[in-house]
């Protein structure tokens, strides 16, 4: 127990250390150099829009917080079930895949931030068209690592089930799908990040509430402390969600763990 602490300590001292480092140089700056609060505040000053609570109550964290995790969390669900819908099918079949491929390809090349208008006029303000815009950013990443996981399958392998008339989902079920998870999480913590990204991009142009919508607000009033508050909320929740996935392939996938640590 005490070892299994010890290595957690040591694992995550050193980042604490980092970014007190990091907010002591960003202090200094600020101090050295007299520069503006509007131009850059200190570290002191963001925080204590966070943690003050006359200023904590003033700007609601909580619902806005709220809000972009739902819209993190929901986008996030529905790129997993998307992606290895569309992975799946890909592989499944050579005329879906000359099919999908190229309209995924289009869809990418979209620039997700024309695509808000268009979501806002459908779906109006709210969940739905942020959440649209966050599974358009993230989706990308996770389709190509799962196909490429779907068929990064051995030849003689898939040649040796077909012989014993093991059928397609079988081989699916039993080989490809567990075979192609290292690839799906690496895509899984790509689309984990792109989901913060896309969730604010809707937030900036089709919402009412969200660290978007509260980080659009405050460049209205030329609040620069919330608008680095709400930065660092995101990093944060950005961390704490690309961590959970890697916890989750710890988990689901630890035979490839300690193979690669071999």
């Amino acid at each position: 127990m005490g070892r299994g602490l010890k290595s957690q300590l040591g694992k995550y001292l050193p980042k604490l250390l980092y970014f007190l480092v990091f907010l002591g140089i960003w202090h200094a700056i600020v101090v050295i150099f007299n520069i503006k609060v509007f131009i850059l505040p200190s570290p002191i000053r963001v925080f204590q829009h966070i943690f003050d609570p006359a200023l904590a109550k003033k700007y609601n964290w909580f619902r806005h917080i709220g809000a972009t995790l739902t819209e993190i969390g929901l986008s996030f669900l529905a790129t997993v079930i998307v992606g290895m819908g569309l992975a799946i099918l890909i592989t499944w079949s050579k005329i879906l895949a000359q099919l999908l491929m190229p309209i995924i390809a289009m869809f990418n090349s979209l620039p997700k931030v024309a695509l808000a208008p268009v979501f806002l006029l459908w779906f109006g303000y709210g969940l739905v068209p942020n959440i649209m815009v966050a599974i358009l950013v993230a989706f990308f990443p996770l389709v190509i690592n799962a196909v490429t996981g779907l068929k990064a399958v051995d030849d003689d392998l898939l040649d040796l089930v077909r012989y014993l008339n093991a059928s397609k989902v079988q081989m699916f079920i039993k080989i490809r799908i567990p075979n192609s998870m290292p690839y799906v999480f690496a895509g899984m913590k790509i689309s984990a990040t792109m989901c913060v990204v896309g969730a604010i991009v809707g937030e900036f142009i089709a919402s009412q509430k969200g660290l978007g919508y509260l980080i659009r607000d405050a460049q209205a009033f030329i609040d620069t402390p919330t608008m680095f508050a709400c930065l660092i909320l995101l990093s944060v929740m950005g961390y704490l969600f690309f961590s959970l996935i890697q916890f989750l392939e710890r988990v689901c996938v630890s035979w490839n763990i300690k193979r690669d640590n071999v």
